[in-house]
């Protein structure tokens, strides 16, 4: 089970929410130094994950986890909605880089990814949940506006002597179906590839999660290279180098044995060659 799905298991599925991508980072810019000690602060790994409800109306969240070092458990650390989520800043609008800004309304968060692979991935899947959150909403305003409509309608409708009375009310009511019909801030995607928001497409998404795949395979096999090996990896080792050594000294005995045939096989042509002048011979 990956890093991803325990996330989702452990903190996403009992809050009723379907996670949708899972970014991991580090802080771009330290912050001022804490009296507690470096390894209290620094120990542990830092997840951005977006989920969206399983409710109606749904609700996208953006979400800071945490995993403390020796700790195989998850913890939530701040949750904000989208609505809070003023700016989304992909650095560098020309080439994949793992930096990212993400703007909320009470803070701003510098960031660095585990790769550029993962940072396209998380930035793609954001934009495309944010478009179907605010195409939602507006779809949403577009009925209260009609209803509101037809309510307005209805209201002038009726007798004089019953609008009379309702000659302060209805103003009232008006004004605050027109406030609550404002649209809403949307966030901003600024400094991010084309190919990530307005362009993207699903062939995109695969190619940057192949790249993802690899990356963290090329990763772990250099984590293996440069860490002590346990006795079951030394095992394994040792029977893998004994077992290519086997197959070398095999490969070398066929080689000299088919040698040995070609020497044979021409001496054999050579015999034949000898015996048929003698035969051929007159006498």
């Amino acid at each position: 089970m990956n890093i991803e799905s325990e996330i989702n298991k452990e903190l996403f599925v009992p809050q009723n929410e379907r996670l949708l991508v899972v970014l991991e980072v580090q802080r771009r810019q330290k912050k001022r130094r804490s009296f507690l000690p470096t390894s209290s602060r620094e120990d542990y790994t830092t997840f951005i994950c977006v989920s969206v409800t399983n409710t109606t109306p749904q609700q996208l969240l953006i979400t800071k986890v945490k995993q403390f070092a020796g700790s195989p458990l998850f913890t939530r650390r701040s949750q904000w909605t989208v609505k809070q989520l003023k700016q989304v800043n992909g650095i560098n609008p020309n080439k994949d880089t793992p930096e990212l800004d993400l703007v909320f309304d009470n803070t701003v968060d510098q960031w660095v990814a585990s790769s550029s692979p993962e940072k396209c991935i998380f930035i793609q899947v954001l934009y495309r949940a944010c478009q179907t959150h605010w195409e939602s909403k507006a779809g949403s305003l577009v009925n209260l506006g009609k209803l509101a409509k037809a309510s307005q309608q209805k209201t002038t409708n009726q007798p004089e002597a019953a609008a009379g009375s309702r000659e302060l009310t209805v103003p009232r009511s008006l004004q605050a179906r027109r406030k609550s019909m404002a649209p809403p801030r949307q966030t901003e995607f600024i400094n991010c590839q084309s190919k990530l928001t307005r362009d993207a497409s699903s062939m995109n998404l695969v190619i940057y999660r192949c790249k993802a795949f690899l990356g963290r395979v090329k990763k772990l096999m250099v984590a293996r290279q440069k860490g002590p090996l346990r006795p079951a990896q030394r095992t394994v080792g040792n029977v893998v180098q004994r077992m290519t050594v086997a197959l070398g000294e095999r490969g070398g005995r066929l080689t000299r044995a088919e040698d040995r045939t070609v020497r044979l096989m021409h001496k054999a042509q050579q015999i034949a060659d000898t015996a048929h002048k003698v035969t051929s011979c007159p006498r």
